[in-house]
């Protein structure tokens, strides 16, 4: 069956709406990787590297979060770029089959003068709308390719900082040695260092909003029992300035006594400070709250 003419030219029209997406890609652009593909792979090689160094890597975790944001915001962009070229057709296929009126077709109209008129307001409203897909359009191109070379971006640097980390493996693999693997005692569920850590913090901060250490079926730190959470608020709240001045000493006792007590990392007030990386405190992106941001709290996470 032929297509109808209808129906070619809405595929015309929304070709020729939508050329810009193709016409600016490069030329390899047909042969570039899926970086969802390519983030479930990198996620994998993280969460090995992750088991391999003894817990969470933290800049690595970061870097995988905001891969994953702005993979998750380019696959949004091309749904929503796509429902705008259905739009473009449907838009196509109804102007074409309602025809225009033309100033000389509503001067030679016979009958009812607000039937004429009622059209020459529909054909206006016709054109604004073209005119606000055409602009929607062309701001879902721009911002989709946008996004795309931001995920593009962040994909790069996940590969790069688990190259990197897989090349500081020695020196990693030293550390992990000097402190030994340790296993959870006692009916506490924690490990040996973990108590001596959390005996020391107590006996030298007051805890005047509690502590928290093992978390069972908790897949990190918690879950083993290697880290606590000293809280500086209760309810998600911002801690107030004596809080906030004895989870800053905290946080740099810490580092301070870390070779002494083996403590692996730390994060407070959306930072993290990570001993295996060496690259000190390092910003973390929003979580999504006080609490997952660690702003009421500070984590130690011990080797």
């Amino acid at each position: 069956m032929r297509p109808t003419r209808p129906a070619v030219l809405a595929g015309v029209l929304a070709a020729l709406l939508l050329t810009p997406v193709s016409a600016g890609a490069a030329p390899d652009r047909a042969a570039r990787p899926n970086p969802e593909v390519e983030l479930r792979k990198l996620t994998r090689e993280a969460a090995q590297l992750n088991k391999n160094y003894r817990g969470q890597v933290q800049s690595l975790e970061e870097t995988r979060v905001q891969a994953s944001k702005a993979t998750s915001n380019a696959r949004s962009l091309k749904r929503a770029l796509a429902t705008a070229k259905s739009d473009v057709v449907r838009f196509a296929q109804a102007s074409y089959m309602g025809g225009a009126l033309s100033e000389g077709g509503l001067l030679a109209m016979q009958g009812d003068a607000s039937h004429a008129l009622n059209r020459a307001v529909t054909t206006s409203y016709l054109a604004s709308y073209r005119a606000n897909q055409l602009n929607r359009v062309k701001r879902l191109i721009k911002r989709a390719k946008t996004a795309e070379e931001a995920a593009d971006a962040k994909i790069v640097k996940l590969k790069k900082d688990i190259a990197d980390l897989k090349a500081q493996r020695i020196r990693i693999e030293r550390l992990l040695a000097k402190y030994g693997f340790q296993t959870p005692s006692g009916s506490g569920g924690l490990t040996p260092r973990t108590i001596t850590m959390r005996n020391t913090v107590l006996q030298n901060f007051p805890m005047p909003y509690g502590y928290g250490c093992l978390r069972p079926g908790d897949p990190g730190d918690h879950g083993s029992g290697r880290a606590c959470d000293f809280m500086m608020s209760t309810g998600g709240r911002v801690p107030t300035a004596e809080a906030l001045d004895r989870g800053n000493r905290l946080a740099q006792w810490a580092i301070d006594n870390g070779q002494k007590y083996g403590v692996m990392y730390i994060i407070w007030q959306q930072r993290y400070y990570d001993v295996r990386t060496g690259a000190g405190w390092r910003m973390m992106s929003n979580r999504g709250g006080n609490t997952a941001n660690h702003i009421d709290h500070v984590h130690i996470s011990m080797f």
